[in-house]
């Protein structure tokens, strides 16, 4: 089965008895069991996990070093024939030294003895009392749990070519991590077993820790922390558990639990391979000498599982927590670019057509607060509106209001009339509805909107957004075209969500037209109206949803996945709400107009990134206008196949 990149793991945090390793290692058994129903490939347990953490001058006992290598190699006799790979933390004798290790375990065998690079031995940790720093550069092997081992921190595991290596706690609040170097080596999956104590405002720092390493790394991290169980004398240990990915926080436990807990989430591979790829600050090779790699061969029972990790159906729509932060920020970057197109043209007014449309709404909003930006007066905005013959009394109404709450200068300028003289000029019958008809008004109005820039010392500014551009629904040189595109990098969905965030920051009049325009359907209003006054021509009917666009569009672009992991990930997204044809439909839709489209991305005006996606063929996007989408179309044939011969 086609996993698509996707690898699951889990941190899990066991309930403890204090240098009870039998007990210990029972509890890690029983979690390792729920793991392996729920298909987890590797699990990683707590720092010490075998003997507690807080054992104290207990280590210095010969019988609990003793115990903890009898319970651990009894751990691995009676899970041996288990498809999972589990990660423990126990103290290994070498050379009468004790050292703090991770140990990585699969089929009754000890892949590597990872020992903890950072010792903390200041405030409430005492580490160096106990346990020594291993100084040794290079990988050595040594006999423990009766096997030959290789032991050191330079190494690196592999399961189906997925690399992995680990990290102990205080290894990450070190100035240079040595996950850095992990991943350098080539690790996209890095672990940390973990004793971190609780303290007031700690969580936050150690989840921003976790966070950006992650990021910075370009990869998962998996984080397992002591919980319940562990010695309360001093400290207190709450069980913290974390999953990242690239920055991203996938899954998290509960603090405070008495009970052992397992978190477990499917970390994508594939996505962080695309970002290392894409990224030339990574540097992909080993910093700090020749590592050791370990080749792990773990079975799996083979079953298809569902994904467990939630796919957002809106990736450009910010996330609820960052709503209005991100809402800000991005109104800010838009005005910030078209201030600086108007100051440095010196540009009198700012033209812009006005439709009673999301897109038009979007850019004028953008106007305005660009020139309360700048200290100027509203006047100096001109907008036009050009009814034609599609045009609704719903759109012209809301636009005619809109203009007048928002008190800029207001011109109307029919098109009809001018449209007709074209089709006699260039023998077009005005009753073929067909493409000519439709363009010659938007070649028209954008006539009029630079002619009029012209005559009123103006710049023309750009209404059309990052999904028309994507699909080119577009007119080539009509709405293609302005002198400053301030809704190039802003995808339909979030035009929306926009559009509807500034409606609650404008006066009672102004948010009433906002919203009514948010709740009215997309259209270019190109063909005549029926005898209803309404448009025949709903652009989602025509292309499919824009929700699905923009899905497509920021997976294909923003990770460069295939069209069939998208349409896994589609399918996911949702569920429930498109069946699979209806995916495959639009989705063969959005990048046949993808590829056949590039000639006008390839001659786009300028306007400001927003997003991580981006169109420009100065900036994000270098396309050849001509190239083949067969490798793309051809997938998405047997895709369809599939489901086809499924019923």
């Amino acid at each position: 089965m086609e996993n698509y990149g996707f690898f699951r793991v889990a941190a899990a945090i066991p309930e403890l008895q204090v240098a009870d390793c039998s007990f210990n290692t029972q509890q890690m058994k029983e979690l390792m069991a729920e793991a392996c129903k729920q298909g987890v490939q590797i699990i990683c347990f707590p720092e010490l996990s075998v003997t507690a953490y807080t054992c104290g001058d207990l280590f210095l006992q010969e019988i609990l070093v003793r115990e903890a290598e009898r319970a651990l190699k009894q751990l691995l006799d009676e899970t041996s024939e288990w498809p999972i790979c589990f990660i423990a933390g126990a103290p290994v004798e070498y050379r009468s030294k004790l050292y703090n290790c991770a140990l990585v375990c699969c089929n009754g065998r000890i892949a590597g003895i990872v020992p903890k690079t950072y010792l903390p031995n200041y405030s409430e940790f005492y580490e160096k009392r106990w346990f020594e720093t291993y100084g040794g550069e290079e990988v050595i092997d040594i006999c423990w749990g009766g096997q030959t081992v290789p032991f050191g921190g330079r190494l690196l595991f592999s399961v189906r070519d997925q690399k992995f290596a680990l990290e102990i706690c205080e290894d990450v609040w070190s100035i240079i991590p040595p996950s850095s170097y992990h991943s350098m080596a080539g690790a996209q999956l890095l672990f940390n077993l973990s004793a971190s104590n609780e303290l007031i405002g700690k969580r936050p720092y150690i989840q921003s820790l976790l966070s950006q390493q992650s990021a910075r790394c370009q990869a998962a991290y998996v984080y397992a922390a002591a919980g319940f169980g562990e010695s309360t004398t001093d400290l207190v240990y709450v069980g913290n558990a974390y999953i990242y990915e690239n920055g991203k926080l996938l899954a998290e436990s509960k603090r405070f639990q008495f009970e052992k807990q397992l978190i477990v989430s499917d970390v994508d591979l594939e996505l962080l391979n695309s970002e290392r790829k894409k990224n030339t600050t990574f540097v992909s090779r080993p910093a700090i000498g020749p590592y050791r790699e370990i080749t792990i061969p773990l079975c799996t029972n083979g079953k298809p599982l569902p994904l467990m990790r939630s796919i957002d159906s809106m990736p450009f729509v910010p996330v609820t927590g960052h709503y209005q932060a991100s809402c800000e920020e991005i109104f800010s970057i838009q005005v910030a670019g078209l201030a600086k197109r108007l100051l440095h043209t010196h540009a009198q007014t700012l033209l812009i057509g006005v439709s009673g449309g999301l897109d038009s709404t979007l850019a004028l909003l953008v106007c305005v607060k660009t020139v309360e930006k700048i200290g100027g007066d509203r006047k100096m905005i001109c907008g036009v509106t050009m009814p034609g013959f599609g045009t609704t009394g719903r759109t012209y109404a809301n636009a005619v209001h809109l203009m007048q709450s928002l008190g800029i200068t207001r011109k109307e300028i029919n098109i009809a009339a001018a449209c007709e003289q074209h089709f006699k000029d260039i023998a077009h019958d005005p009753q073929a509805h067909d493409i000519t008809y439709e363009n010659v008004q938007a070649r028209e109005r954008m006539q009029i909107l630079m002619d009029l820039a012209n005559q009123m010392q103006g710049i023309v500014v750009g209404t059309g957004d990052l999904s028309e551009l994507a699909l080119g629904w577009t007119t080539y040189n009509g709405d293609q075209m302005s002198m400053y595109g301030v809704n190039a990098g802003v995808p339909k969905t979030l035009v929306r969500h926009l559009v509807r965030w500034a409606a609650d920051t404008m006066d009672e009049s102004s948010k009433a037209t906002l919203l009514d325009i948010v709740d009215t359907p997309v259209s270019p209003e190109l063909l005549p109206v029926d005898p209803n006054g309404q448009t025949p021509q709903w652009t989602e009917n025509v292309i499919g949803p824009y929700e699905l666009h923009d899905f497509f569009l920021y997976y294909t672009l923003r990770y460069g996945f295939s069209p069939s992991k998208v349409y896994y990930l589609a399918q996911h997204a949702f569920q429930n709400i498109y069946d699979n044809t209806s995916l495959l439909k639009w989705m063969e839709v959005f990048y046949r107009r993808f590829f056949s489209q590039q000639f006008k991305r390839s001659c786009m005006p300028d306007g400001p990134k927003v997003g991580s996606v981006n169109l420009s063929p100065r900036g994000d996007w270098r396309m050849p206008s001509d190239a083949s989408a067969h490798l793309w179309m051809k997938e998405i044939q047997r895709l369809a196949h599939e489901v086809q011969t499924a019923f």
